[in-house]
Formats: C-alpha cells, sequence, structure tokens
C-alpha cells in the first residue's frame, strides 16, 4: 500500500505537470481563431461543473456566508485577472517563456507581506528576488538579444502580481472555516462570472465552439491544469506540507517549456535556459526559506558566474 508521502509527492508532482499544461490545449485553440476570453470561459465554465460533479459524489456542502461569499468573489475576480492576463500574454510571447516569468509570484508574495503585513526581510528574500529580476531581464531578450514584447512581459507581471495578491488574500480572509474544495468552486464561478462581463465590456462575446478539435482542447483545459491541479495540489498540501508542494510546483514551467519546445516548435536558447534556472532558484530560495549563510552565498555566486559564462560564450539553439 502507497504510503502517505509517496502518494502525496506523486499528487504534487502529477499537480505541477497538470497546471503546466495550459499551453497544449490553448494554443491549438489560437490558432483556430478562438479568443482568449472564450479560451477561459470554457475552462473555468468546466471546471465549475466538473468540481460540482466531484462536490456533490463526495456529498461536500457548498454553502458559505453572505460576507464570505463578498470576498470569494473578490477572489474569483483577482483570479480571472491573472488567468485573462496570461492566456493573452500567449498572443505575445512563447508559451514556454511567459509561464516561466509567471512564476515569480512566490516572490511577489514575499514581497507583498514584508511591505504591508510587517514581514520580516530575509537574506534569501533580497537574493531572491535580485535572482528573479536578473532572471527576468535575461528573459525579455530573445535570440541576438532582441527585446522580446514589453506588452508580453507587462501582461505576464500583472497575472503574477494578480495571483501574489490572491494568494495573499486567501491567508488572510476570513475563510478558515470554508473547505479548499468549496472556495475554489465559488472562485471559479465568480471567475467565469467575470470573464462574461470582461467579454460584454470588450464587446467581442463569447464565441461558439464546433467539433471535437475545439471541444477537446477546452475540455482538457477544464480538466487538467484546472480540476485535478486544485483537487490534486489540496491532498499533496494534506500529505507531505505547504512547502515542498510549491517546491514541485517548480515543474509547471519546466512542463510548459517542454511542451513548447517538443510540440509547437518554440525555440530553446542558452540565454533562455539561464533566465529559467535563475527565476526557479530564486523561488525555491523563497518557498524553503534559503541555505544557511555562507554555503548560500557560494551557491547563488556559482550560479550567477556558471549564468554569466554560458551567455558569454555560448551561442546555440535548439529546435
Amino acid at each position: 500500500m502507497m504510503s502517505p508521502k509517496v502518494k502525496g509527492s506523486l499528487c504534487g508532482v502529477l499537480a505541477a505537470v497538470f497546471y503546466g499544461t495550459n499551453p497544449l490545449g490553448t494554443l491549438p485553440l489560437y490558432a483556430q481563431g478562438i479568443s482568449s476570453q472564450s479560451v477561459l470561459f470554457y475552462r473555468y465554465f468546466i471546471g465549475v461543473v466538473l468540481l460540482a460533479a466531484i462536490m456533490g459524489v463526495r456529498h461536500m456542502s457548498f454553502a458559505v456566508s453572505r460576507k464570505q461569499l463578498v470576498w470569494l468573489t473578490v477572489l474569483g475576480v483577482l483570479f480571472a485577472i491573472s488567468s485573462l492576463t496570461l492566456y493573452l500574454s500567449f498572443l505575445y510571447l512563447d508559451a514556454g517563456v511567459a509561464s516561466t516569468m509567471l512564476f515569480v509570484y512566490p516572490v511577489m508574495v514575499a514581497v507583498i507581506m514584508t511591505l504591508f503585513f510587517h514581514e520580516r526581510l530575509k537574506a534569501s528574500t533580497v537574493i531572491s528576488i535580485a535572482l528573479a529580476l536578473s532572471g527576468i531581464a535575461l528573459l525579455s531578450h530573445g535570440e541576438g538579444g532582441k527585446t522580446l514584447s514589453l506588452v508580453g512581459i507587462g501582461l505576464v507581471m500583472a497575472s503574477s502580481l494578480s495571483y501574489a495578491i490572491y494568494i495573499v488574500a486567501v491567508n488572510r480572509l476570513p475563510l478558515e472555516h470554508v473547505s479548499s474544495f468549496t472556495i475554489t468552486f465559488w472562485v471559479l464561478v465568480s471567475g467565469t462570472a467575470t470573464i462574461v462581463v470582461y467579454s460584454w465590456i470588450a464587446g467581442s462575446g463569447i464565441q461558439w465552439l464546433h467539433g471535437l478539435n475545439q471541444w477537446a482542447p477546452v475540455a482538457m483545459l477544464g480538466l487538467l491544469p484546472t480540476v485535478l491541479s486544485l483537487v490534486l495540489m489540496a491532498i499533496a498540501v494534506k500529505d507531505v506540507g505547504a512547502t515542498p508542494t510549491a517546491i514541485m510546483g517548480a515543474l509547471e514551467p519546466l512542463t510548459a517549456v517542454a511542451i513548447g519546445i517538443g510540440i509547437f516548435g518554440e525555440a530553446f536558447t542558452a540565454r533562455l535556459a539561464v533566465g529559467i534556472v535563475m527565476v526557479l532558484v530564486a523561488v525555491i530560495l523563497i518557498v524553503t526559506g534559503g541555505l544557511p549563510g555562507k554555503r548560500q552565498v557560494k551557491k547563488v555566486a556559482h550560479l550567477v558566474g556558471h549564468a554569466a559564462h554560458v551567455i558569454t560564450h555560448h551561442h546555440w539553439r535548439w529546435k
């Protein structure tokens, strides 16, 4: 019989990998002319239906107080903004690069907690912020030093910031007696409504889908990076804890990069490789609290030195 630690670790890995499949469903729909808000609407709507079915089978309560519903609506708006800006960024940036930039949200969480909730700013946090910013600077330049779309970068940073605020709000709002399934359900309901309102204001509306080649990708988006990822993440947090689960979350952007390169033919350069490593190291330092003392400094110095060497002496491109 599988131990809770093994089961939790497996669930954490699968949750991260499933969330990283966003480009796999999104990009084929973009290629068929489906708008980002339409893709997101169907992803959320299918997620709501599937999650409601799971909760119904498990006889879980949907009930929340009126005040809690207000807060959950706000959370849903934040979550929808984060998702929409990420999906829009796919129109300007390679999906792997956008997904990696998004993963600076733990660093943003640390900054928000320090500035607004007076948490002590540790040395590891400062180093993480420096590494993350350096990694983003590398990711913002393509082959031959060509600057990537500033609009795309701005959209990803807006997505990351929205998600960081969402995480802080979930931890700070009076929702401790509401199950994670119930929170997720109402957040997705609110997010779906937000996307509908955005589509109405933008005048673009929600496009109808036709045929299996359009319904299959949105069904995958509703199942893998939405319901399964959220459910498996809840199991992982329960069995192995929040910090190990967050570390395993580093597989999210790596999955997106692998999909982008292997399936959609996106380029993978030395500069992007080093930028990805820097962002992931920054996040790992944040969620683990950093390495102790001199060892931390040596590890970071070695990483930065090696990054500089690669950028200076190597020019290669994978396709």
